[in-house]
């Protein structure tokens, strides 16, 4: 957890769970700018406030104080309200920037999976889901990893011909075609044509807890 940032004073307190905790103090607009920034992140993902208060294990009551720019946390709500959006604690109380950015080709996170490429289709993370292109070259099968349970895939065929095993079923898809499928189960995507093949992989994750 971060324990002191460049744009605020810290002082020592009492936290909602009953132990000492740091509250932020210092500059006037840090509250205004927090309440902006965890506003504009939320509206961004589609999500209400009961959504995303659940999301990081608070009341929403406690969220609602957040977006009215008054609130003064301390650094373990900061903490939570990070985790859940997947940014700094820096990233909450900063200016806020433009609101467009340009991602070049090749600037956004990709590997190899075997002689798969997979890249991120987005730059910013959304609680609970993953997309990804796969871009598979010919004859090359790519083995997934199962997720937790509860877990669904949604695999859309752009380019080529991908066959898709999961659950022991096999589904061949051309282009536009979407299969649904259990992510927890193991599955693989293989590319049977002399053609590079590309699909679209989005993934929602259930948490172990179940939410």
């Amino acid at each position: 957890m971060v324990t002191s940032l460049d744009h605020a004073l810290c002082h020592r307190g009492i936290g909602d769970n009953g132990l000492e905790d740091c509250y932020l103090v210092g500059m006037d607009d840090v509250a205004s700018r927090l309440g902006q920034n965890v506003r504009v992140l939320r509206e961004g993902r589609g999500l209400t406030q009961a959504q995303m208060a659940k999301l990081a294990g608070m009341p929403r009551a406690t969220w609602a104080n957040l977006e009215s720019g008054t609130a003064n946390p301390t650094l373990a709500v900061l903490d939570r309200v990070a985790g859940a959006f997947q940014v700094t604690i820096e990233e909450l109380i900063a200016a806020p920037q433009s609101g467009a950015r340009h991602y070049p080709k090749g600037t956004l996170p990709e590997k190899m999976r075997g002689a798969a490429l997979i890249r991120k289709l987005l730059p910013d993370p959304i609680p609970g889901m993953e997309i990804d292109r796969f871009e598979l070259p010919p004859r090359v099968k790519v083995t997934g990893v199962p997720h937790t349970p509860g877990t669904r895939e949604y695999l859309m065929c752009e380019t080529g011909e991908i066959v898709l095993i999961a659950s022991g079923e096999q589904y061949r898809l051309s282009p536009g075609d979407v299969v649904a499928f259990r992510g927890d189960q193991r599955h693989s995507y293989s590319n049977p044509t002399m053609k590079t093949a590309v699909a679209y992989s989005f993934v929602l994750i259930t948490r172990r807890d179940g939410r």
